[in-house]
């Protein structure tokens, strides 16, 4: 028993601490990293939504201050992230029997550049999409327009995130 807690006192600081550039949370940052900066996500969609744009790049922004250490900055960040929102597009997805649509989705895409000045190597440029179903009867406005919002850039910054710091 005497060497079993021997072992546990001499673990404790290894989980306690983690290991290196690693945490519990899956998240990987090179040693060094300790900036990150997202630039402006220009809307270059077809079907334009105002403030799409800017509504975007505070949700990455966001979601990387509140799942990491990083400091944010506005230049010359170790962690740079950057793109275009390439598609906005609202299209019928189920049909009813009078051939009228019982549902629309809304897609969004995002082209996404990231660039990391310790290890370049792991510098991609990739694209996310997700998409958000709603009643044809009803318009995509108000709150039914922010809930649809809020789920697809959820998703897509959570993609990004595990794409470049968790890498999923």
């Amino acid at each position: 028993m005497n060497v079993f807690k021997k072992i546990i006192l001499l673990c404790l600081p290894v989980l306690i601490l983690g290991c290196g550039a690693y945490s519990f949370s899956g998240i990987s940052i090179s040693e060094g990293t300790e900036t990150f900066q997202v630039n402006y996500f220009q809307n270059t969609a077809n079907l334009i939504e105002p403030g799409l744009d800017r509504d975007f790049t505070l949700a990455l922004q966001d979601l990387i201050l509140n799942q990491t250490n990083l400091s944010i900055v506005n230049t010359g960040g170790d962690l740079v992230y950057e793109g275009e929102i390439t598609e906005y597009r609202i299209s019928p997805t189920t049909a009813q029997a009078n051939s009228t649509a019982a549902e629309n989705r809304l897609t969004i895409g995002v082209n996404v550049r990231f660039y990391d000045k310790n290890e370049p190597e792991e510098e991609f440029e990739q694209r996310f999409s997700f998409f958000y179903d709603y009643p044809a009867s009803s318009q995509l406005i108000g709150a039914q327009k922010d809930t649809a919002l809020e789920i697809i850039f959820e998703r897509i910054t959570q993609d990004i995130f595990n794409a470049t710091l968790a890498k999923w």
